[in-house]
């Protein structure tokens, strides 16, 4: 059986010119002489389990709006890695027809019931719940099969009713720390049923316009369904375009939506490979810069903390790299 995963530390140190750190960072307080070079120090593993902050369980939606900006990626590797940090975790894929977590995961061929047969009363919840073999921490339930219809009874309350039903399960397991909600694109029927069992949210975005008023859109849809804990994920940043101007960085992205930042995923190759192998991100040996992200995303989600620190324009890429990424 899988051991649970404490990181070790891993500790990168570099040195950027004063002009491109951003602004949310702080000069030492014991210094108040204007300096040439500020030392930026980031953490990417830690030696110690993250002390869960807030009432269990909690359930998060992942939501964006926009669809294709990573709301399923998003909930697979932070639910894994949250499962690998020993949290119960039951992750939840609501896109109706359309489902994909279980495909991201590696258990398509394992899901033989879903919520509409625990709802028609076909079968148990806990046998609609696929547990993942390889972490036992982690479980998914999915809405309906794909290309199914939904009934026209099943909407915000039976959601709800399954989520309060985890809470408190027949089968005599504890509930799980994290109830992780898999939100459909758009804003219609869809995500109204999503949102409505959660009390924080995480909204996936990435650094383009047309995103970005969908995310901002979404934002204003959340706090009017009272969930005001809101934290969002930058996917797919390139820093050779944010040299460019090509692209928005991450300061722009958080200053236009105005949320806390969980984390920065950059944008990399092998996520495509890990999704057709149904191998999630960070499960990949030796690690990958993106894997590293979503780990570090999960991390701060556990102790509902946020990035001290965003990205950082490069400017000779022989110096600096990709670890100006990861906040402390």
């Amino acid at each position: 059986m899988p051991t649970t995963l404490i990181p070790q530390m891993v500790s990168l140190q570099l040195t950027l010119p004063k002009t491109f750190l951003p602004k949310t960072l702080n000069h030492s307080k014991h210094n108040n002489k204007p300096t040439t070079t500020t030392t930026v120090r980031s953490s990417l593993q830690w030696n110690r389990k993250p002390q869960l902050s807030g009432d269990t369980p909690r359930v998060v939606v992942i939501t964006s709006g926009k669809g294709g900006v990573g709301k399923t990626t998003t909930t697979a590797n932070v639910g894994l890695s949250l499962a690998r940090l020993g949290f119960s975790v039951v992750a939840v894929d609501a896109d109706v027809g359309l489902r994909n977590l279980d495909l991201l995961l590696g258990l398509e061929n394992r899901v033989n019931y879903t919520a509409v047969e625990v709802l028609n009363g076909d079968c148990r919840l806990d046998q609609a719940l696929v547990r993942d073999k390889r972490w036992p921490h982690l479980e998914l339930l999915c809405i309906s099969k794909p290309r199914s219809k939904l009934p026209l009874g099943f909407g915000a309350k039976a959601l709800t009713w399954l989520v309060d039903a985890l809470k408190s399960r027949s089968d005599g397991r504890p509930p799980p720390d994290f109830v992780i909600i898999d939100c459909p694109a758009g804003i219609d029927a869809g995500f109204v049923t999503a949102i409505a069992p959660a009390n924080e949210a995480v909204l996936v975005t990435t650094p383009d316009i047309t995103s970005l008023r969908d995310a901002d859109r979404v934002t204003g849809l959340l706090e009017c369904d009272g969930i005001r804990d809101i934290k969002m994920v930058v996917n797919r940043v390139r820093t050779d375009m944010i040299k460019g101007e090509d692209m928005m960085s991450v300061l722009d992205v958080q200053e236009m939506l105005g949320l806390a930042l969980l984390g920065v995923i950059p944008e990399d190759a092998e996520v495509i490979r890990s999704t057709n192998r149904g191998y999630p991100l960070v499960l990949n040996k030796p690690p990958t810069l993106a894997g590293l992200a979503f780990e570090q995303a999960a991390w701060r989600l556990v102790e509902n903390d946020s990035m001290k620190a965003v990205a950082v324009e490069e400017m000779e890429p022989k110096r600096w790299g990709w670890f100006s990424f990861f906040g402390g």
